[in-house]
């Protein structure tokens, strides 16, 4: 009886947790606050300007799509707070409520829709490998025996050594703990070679001391949809995010987000990213969709 009784308070437990996890809405509009997940240096998606303030493509995103969440609740005010975030620890801080809408640079694949659910896409990412301009490294083959650096948590070595121009070739991974570290690594010579989102690398290549010191290089290795993340199962929520960004992108806003912060100089040094938007983006917002890595594969 005493065993019957302990494992049915658990389950009300588990089904408690369960539902004031899913039920994003009624936590918004109960605690009038909402926090978003940021990154640190996600290059023009996500990043800091210091002094617990944060912006980017993805923030300004997120910050029009919370104002239209407030309006559909009827709340007067709103208070956002900001939850800086990992490539490491996003993830678990989405699923255990910590973080109510990630809004960094993070990619929907098949893997992580089991735990996570992401909105419609909103960029579309080419991964690359960037390196210094002097190094001689202009293709995949070039790293047999040299180091390259990627940001812990992330994709893209493992899809670097999934490439088929990889085969054979042998190279030692060092990790950088966000990407500003794993940049650094690079312009430390400690790593030949910086592996991540073009985007992310034309950034912070972009904000570096010296620029022309560096170049990207090589083939795409994958092409990632990226979007904003939330809670699984949670279908009201992703409902009122998903119709938010589709009426950016009908009314044209998203695609002057895009050229504000991929195209024009952006904070704190003014400095241009310069990534004009991708094929692949332009036909995601001509046809909104929560898509996995998996379906951008070329059958």
């Amino acid at each position: 009886m005493k065993k019957t009784l302990l494992a049915s308070v658990a389950a009300v437990a588990m089904l408690a947790v369960g539902a004031a996890q899913a039920d994003t809405l009624k936590k918004i509009k109960d605690s009038g606050s909402v926090t978003m997940g940021v990154r640190e240096s996600s290059g023009a998606l996500s990043y800091t300007l210091g002094d617990g303030k944060y912006t980017g493509y993805h923030v300004e995103i997120c910050d029009k799509v919370l104002s239209d969440v407030r309006k559909q609740l009827g709340l007067s005010s709103l208070s956002v707070k900001y939850q800086p975030v990992t490539s490491q620890n996003r993830i678990p801080l989405v699923q255990n409520g910590t973080v109510d809408i990630e809004c960094g640079s993070t990619t929907n694949n098949a893997t992580r829709q089991k735990d996570v659910s992401f909105a419609v896409t909103t960029f579309v990412e080419e991964v690359r490998i960037a390196v210094k301009a002097n190094s001689g490294i202009t293709k995949i083959g070039d790293l047999n025996g040299r180091s390259v650096a990627t940001t812990t948590g992330t994709t893209s070595v493992q899809t670097l050594r999934k490439n088929e121009r990889a085969t054979g070739v042998d190279f030692k991974e060092v990790f950088g703990k966000d990407h500003a570290d794993s940049f650094l690594l690079l312009e430390s010579g400690r790593a030949d070679a910086f592996v991540m989102d073009g985007s992310l690398l034309a950034g912070l290549i972009a904000k570096s001391k010296n620029p022309a010191d560096y170049k990207i290089v090589g083939e795409v290795l994958s092409v990632e949809p990226i979007a904003i993340m939330m809670r699984k199962d949670d279908p009201a929520f992703k409902t009122a995010v998903d119709n938010s960004i589709k009426a950016m992108i009908k009314s044209g806003e998203i695609a002057k987000l895009y050229d504000k912060w991929l195209m024009q100089p952006i904070p704190p040094a003014n400095a241009k990213v310069g990534l004009p938007m991708s094929d692949n983006l332009k036909a995601a917002l001509a046809n909104p969709n929560d898509n996995p890595a998996e379906a951008y594969v070329k059958k």
